[in-house]
């Protein structure tokens, strides 16, 4: 049985893949506000917001198989509108959130053999929307940060980012309240529906694990066929 950190694992993808994983294997998830429920034995949560300039992980053990970071935003504004300040506070949860949470746990990644790092990019960078200019730039950050951190750390240490386009989660909610929402949205994808939290965990449970173990460096893009089919 393997150990896995799961940061943002109280709802959506974070907890679709927390729950994949813990079929299996050791999953310690992180929650901000409301502590999840569990009936799971081989899953505990425990209070962190990566937010907090000191952040306290003792509740790792000294081997960790995998990490994923999950907390994210979609904050959708023309660009006249915006504060710097609001690319500064996104930049803080989405990428410094994520880099912190690394250097916290990579002496228990290297403890490991074939760890796996997962990070969470968005259909958006590739394919230019309108409004996205606050989490296009966060998230393209993070493209860079899953290249750079993949050359830095292998043989040891492999690191993919997944990018989906809108799916089915809490984040998304005020995009997809209504069914004439879902069903527009679902309309712009070639598969002509919207992605589920489960659809992004089993990518991520996949790079996570050694399913993987010839994959690194790499931008997954599971997102209905949109950054790629006209």
């Amino acid at each position: 049985m393997k150990n896995y950190f799961v940061i943002g694992a109280s709802s959506g993808i974070g907890a679709a893949t927390a729950t994949q994983l813990s079929a299996t294997h050791s999953v310690y998830g992180t929650y901000c506000k409301n502590q999840p429920s569990t009936s799971s034995p081989n899953l505990s949560f425990h209070h962190l917001n990566v937010l907090d300039e000191i952040l306290d992980v003792s509740f790792l053990p000294d081997s960790l198989d995998g990490i994923i970071y999950c907390p994210g935003a979609i904050n959708l504004k023309p660009f006249a509108r915006i504060n710097p300040n609001d690319f500064v506070e996104d930049y803080k949860l989405q990428v410094l959130g994520a880099i912190k949470m690394i250097q916290q746990c990579l002496p228990k990644l290297k403890n490991a053999e074939n760890a796996s790092i997962v990070l969470f990019s968005t259909v958006a960078v590739q394919t230019g929307f309108n409004f996205h200019s606050i989490v296009s730039s966060s998230k393209g950050a993070i493209e860079g940060l899953t290249k750079a951190l993949a050359a830095e750390l292998a043989p040891k240490i492999r690191v993919n980012c997944i990018a989906p386009s809108i799916t089915q989660t809490p984040l998304a909610n005020a995009i997809l309240n209504t069914p004439e929402k879902v069903e527009a949205n679902a309309q712009r994808h070639p598969l002509k529906k919207v992605g589920t939290a489960q659809d992004i965990a089993n990518a991520a449970v996949f790079l996570l694990t050694e399913q993987s173990a010839w994959v690194t460096g790499q931008i997954f893009h599971i997102d209905g066929g949109m950054s790629t089919l006209k």
